[in-house]
């Protein structure tokens, strides 16, 4: 005869044993949740090849932005992030530290930059304890070493074909990129982290000057671009890993624009992030 007192015991064992096992690999398998939010810089520097016309500028201190802002910090909390990432190089993580720092003791008055206006307020907000500076630049072939140069020849002969190749027709004058007061500062942000809008920024990386051969089949504008941007990219994701404690995380990314082309991307197809789309949360702000 079975004894049902050590059938009943194994069963329960079994159950047991493969609950934790579900637990534990649900556990595992979690995703750190990442928003990026794609922005024009708000103190613009004009550090881009795309430059912002005088006529387009806007003060973001001025009582009405500062209004839209408070709207747009408020909306962006509800993803209630425990990491905000900036547009930082790591070599300014003190003097960003320090600043942060002021600021919550009072003792700082925020400056224009998208930084500042919103990673700090939110931050302060919502008390994480500092911001997570991960910027960096790409690495070049050594081959078009010669590239940063401003003195070189062949240097010049790139630069001259990268603001005057054919492909000039295709950079059509962008819908959306006004930022005058009539348009404002969240109908930017909601245009600028446009799915489509995102996608279709890329391909100014793929014509022109990407097309570049200083000799036939060399392909130097390859080289170029995949040093300058995907290299770049492909760090700046690296740091942020590197910044990631946990499956738990919700991390808020604020950096220029133009990088979401690559950086959604990379989110979207690791297995370590769950990718959240701002556009819903700047809806809110309206």
């Amino acid at each position: 005869m079975v004894n049902i007192r050590n059938t009943v015991s194994l069963f329960l064992f079994v159950v047991t044993f493969s609950s934790l096992t579900i637990s534990q690999a649900t556990e595992s398998s979690g995703k750190a949740k990442v928003m990026t939010l794609g922005v024009f810089h708000f103190n613009f520097p004009n550090l881009d090849a795309q430059k912002i016309d005088d006529k387009d500028k806007i003060d973001v201190l001025e009582e009405k932005h500062q209004k839209e802002i408070a709207k747009i910090t408020d909306a962006l909390k509800e993803f209630m992030p425990t990491c905000i990432v900036i547009e930082v190089q790591p070599a300014s993580q003190k003097r960003i530290d320090s600043l942060y720092k002021a600021y919550r003791l009072g003792k700082h008055t925020l400056g224009r930059s998208e930084i500042e206006q919103l990673g700090f307020r939110i931050a302060n907000d919502l008390k994480i304890e500092k911001l997570e500076c991960v910027d960096t630049w790409g690495k070049l072939y050594e081959n078009l070493e010669y590239l940063s140069s401003d003195t070189s020849s062949r240097a010049k002969a790139f630069e001259h074909y990268y603001f005057n190749n054919p492909d000039t027709i295709y950079k059509k004058k962008k819908k959306g990129i006004s930022l005058s007061t009539a348009s404002g500062i969240t109908d930017n942000l909601l245009y600028l982290n446009d799915p489509q809008t995102i996608k279709e920024s890329l391909g100014s990386y793929l014509i022109g000057h990407f097309k570049y051969e200083e000799k036939e089949g060399d392909y130097t504008g390859v080289d170029f671009e995949t040093g300058r941007w995907f290299n770049r990219n492909l760090r700046i994701f690296r740091n942020i890993q590197k910044i990631t404690k946990s499956s738990s995380d919700r991390i808020l990314i604020i950096y220029g624009a133009g990088h979401l082309n690559i950086l959604n991307y990379l989110f979207e197809s690791s297995p370590e992030y769950e990718l959240v789309g701002s556009e819903s949360f700047l809806r809110k702000a309206k």
